[in-house]
């Protein structure tokens, strides 16, 4: 497993990174040239290097400006891209399928020939991927991909290290200064943010401290949350500083955005009565992204750290992680008011998502996902559906309040293994399964004058009086 290590410059001055912006403006060329050619049905079943050798022939990488393996690599990440957006497509055709048809030689074939890319000859198939595949289109003209061999590092005398990178003259490297002093490996990426460079290069997972950490021996289920990234299910919250951040930068950006409004408001009039100066300078001075982007930048830095220190937190204690799958999308009955839309709009669920595959995989522990359906709602002792409270849950048949999050995550727990419900059973299903459950237990409730109930759940009915 390889993980992703970014690297910053330190002091680059504008001579290179004006450089460097022309080389990327030209690179988001090639990107969008490849988009646009070969991101639809025209480029199923082609490799970058089909493309590349196209593009060698009729001549049309001359037209770039770029180095040759520059534009190359631009290539191959662009093609890799368009794949990556077939693919997410093909999950939802797949769902498709499965709901049109049970016969499993259908199946078969609708599969196998959704697998090798050649679903433009099914007419099914191809409504499929023609509705649910949108055409994409480049907006990315700040990057630049080095191959492994094209790039190299030193030390200068007082330890900096610098990185030299091909530029757009041949043989003429563009020399970065970092803020690091562990060389990047690899082909790298660079992104350029703001008035520095960004360098993006793998490392192997198993050579980073946090992964020669041992898990633990338990078995935990987890209720992801907005207040607090995760609940367990012996009752510890982690996290806890997660739904302060969220909101707080969701008031701010609120905030911020409305400012900016009557910024903007004011150069729009001044350009229609005609004064042109006024707007630009308006726009120049007044509604750049520059500190907007740095301060998303950080706050999704400490978010990520929130949320991932979390998660190693419940590895520490687990070796078998059980955790909700919410991939696919809820639609709630209960109206919310716009201030709680925008706040749940920033939940970062796919990070959590995404720190809990990585750490447990890092780790050594198993990560166990479980059908979601009605666990925040339904009582973990006697199985009923119970009225939810912000973080209360009411169980009318115990008579026993709870906290949500715990009760969430014992009955997250409880899905491992159900033999009923499993990962893909339709929340319909889930609700009937449920139900049924309840009404079982409500029908073997003792009578008032019989013994309470032991902790293994039996009930000991005293026999009638003679």
């Amino acid at each position: 497993m390889t993980t992703t290590r970014i690297a910053y410059s330190h002091r680059l001055n504008a001579g290179k990174h004006r450089a460097l912006m022309e080389q990327a403006r030209r690179l988001g060329r090639v990107r969008s040239e490849v988009w646009q050619r070969y991101g639809s049905v025209s480029g199923v079943g082609l490799t970058d290097r089909q493309v590349r050798d196209r593009w060698l022939a009729n001549g049309t990488h001359h037209q770039f400006g770029v180095l040759a393996n520059a534009w190359k690599e631009t290539v191959r990440d662009a093609m890799a891209d368009i794949a990556a957006t077939r693919e997410s497509a093909k999950v939802q055709v797949r769902r498709a399928i499965r709901r049109r048809t049970s016969d499993q030689a259908e199946l078969k074939r609708l599969f196998g020939l959704l697998k090798v890319d050649r679903w433009a000859n099914d007419p099914y198939l191809s409504r499929q991927m023609r509705s649910l595949w949108r055409r994409g289109h480049n907006r990315t003209h700040n990057q630049i991909v080095v191959r492994a061999d094209q790039h190299h590092t030193r030390a200068d005398e007082g330890g900096r290290l610098w990185l030299a990178v091909p530029g757009l003259v041949r043989r003429q490297m563009v020399r970065i200064p970092l803020n690091t002093a562990v060389a990047p490996t690899g082909t790298l990426r660079l992104i350029l943010r703001g008035d520095r460079v960004e360098i993006h290069y793998q490392i192997d997972a198993a050579t980073m401290k946090t992964s020669q950490r041992p898990c633990g021996t338990a078995t935990l289920g987890v209720d992801k949350g907005y207040t607090e990234a995760l609940t367990d299910s012996d009752g510890n919250h982690h996290g806890g500083h997660l739904g302060d951040l969220l909101t707080a930068e969701a008031d701010r950006i609120k905030e911020r955005n409305r400012r900016r409004a009557k910024v903007r408001s004011v150069a729009n009039n001044a350009a229609r009565r005609g004064d042109r100066a006024k707007a630009e300078r308006i726009a120049r001075n007044n509604l750049g992204t520059i500190k907007r982007d740095r301060q998303a930048a950080r706050h999704q830095a400490r978010v990520r750290t929130e949320i991932f220190t979390a998660v190693h937190q419940v590895v520490n204690k687990a070796a078998v992680v059980v955790a909700e799958d919410l991939t696919k999308t809820f639609t709630g009955r209960k109206p919310l008011g716009k201030n709680t839309n925008r706040r749940l709009a920033a939940w970062t669920k796919g990070v959590t998502a995404e720190a809990l595959k990585n750490v447990s995989e890092r780790r050594g522990s198993a990560l166990v996902h479980v059908n979601a359906a009605y666990t925040s709602q339904v009582c973990h002792r006697c199985g009923c559906f119970g009225r939810r409270a912000g973080d209360r849950l009411h169980c009318t048949l115990c008579g026993v309040v709870w906290q949500a999050d715990v009760n969430a995550a014992i009955n997250v727990l409880r899905r491992h293994g159900d033999p009923d419900i499993t990962l893909h059973t339709p929340h319909r299903v889930v609700r009937q399964i449920v139900q049924a459950r309840a009404d079982r237990h409500r029908s073997r409730l003792p009578l008032p004058d019989s013994i309470p109930a032991r902790p293994g759940g039996e009930r000991i009915i005293q026999p009638a009086q003679q």
